[in-house]
């Protein structure tokens, strides 16, 4: 029986190890490498480590790719009543941010149909080559993978109809800059949607660091010109919290 168990959590404990950050080797990403070949190209300052009193957790390396396509996720997160919630439509063109290996991008796919687009926006190459070979094997056609920096996401500007940031935010080493590279991506009517673990819940199975509360959301977002819209409370782990363009601090206009 111990054995048993011995087996069991070692196959577990990989799954979840991004999250959760055990072992340390499953979330290295790419920020330490990336940071400083970004910054030359952009000139850009050194990456954050801390934003408005919240430590910056450490990007999820591809190594962890599997745990974000395990079976049991549908069901630990409710992420069919997610999609439902985004209301999204056939023909709109949506941004999944931080698509890693692309387990919303290919439903988001399906849901905007073939008149429609996804920008899958992830900062690691090898994430992305894993998305390209789900999306190929699965037949869906209207991806689009953009490689992102720490810094921008590389979208068009007014475009999006949507965009959606599960779990990444938090990751976020030059969260001023992407706010401000996303909300200018949106069009008037445009939503981003904010899907963060709840900080407020110790039940939720996630470390603290990969967590966020309501309270530090909202210190975080508003003030970078994003104005909450509209939220869902009722998921079994996680904040859902609809953003659209609002004025920044000091705008009188």
């Amino acid at each position: 029986m111990r054995r048993r168990t011995v087996l069991w959590l070692a196959v577990l404990v990989p799954l979840w190890a991004p999250r959760l950050n055990v072992p340390a080797n499953a979330e290295p990403g790419p920020k330490a490498d990336a940071a400083g070949s970004q910054r030359r190209e952009a000139r850009l300052p050194p990456a954050r480590t801390h934003y408005k009193g919240r430590r910056i957790a450490p990007t999820m390396g591809y190594q962890g790719a599997a745990w974000l396509i395990r079976q049991s996720r549908a069901h630990e997160e409710n992420t069919k009543k997610l999609l439902e919630s985004l209301d999204v439509k056939p023909g709109q063109l949506v941004a999944d941010i931080g698509s890693g290996n692309g387990y919303f991008t290919l439903k988001l796919a399906k849901l905007v149909g073939p008149r429609g687009s996804v920008l899958a926006v992830d900062i690691q190459p090898e994430m992305l080559s894993l998305l390209k070979a789900r999306a190929k094997q699965a037949g869906v056609e209207n991806v689009e993978p953009i490689l992102g920096t720490l810094a921008d996401p590389k979208l068009p500007r007014g475009k999006l109809d949507l965009l959606l940031l599960v779990d990444v935010y938090h990751e976020f080493s030059y969260p001023e800059r992407m706010l401000r590279a996303l909300r200018d991506s949106l069009k008037p009517s445009g939503r981003l949607v904010l899907v963060e673990f709840r900080g407020e819940d110790p039940e939720v199975p996630i470390r603290p660091l990969h967590k966020m509360t309501k309270k530090q959301i909202l210190k975080e977002l508003p003030p970078n010109g994003l104005r909450l819209v509209r939220e869902v409370d009722d998921l079994p782990w996680q904040h859902v919290m609809f953003f659209q363009s609002g004025p920044l601090p000091g705008d009188h206009r």
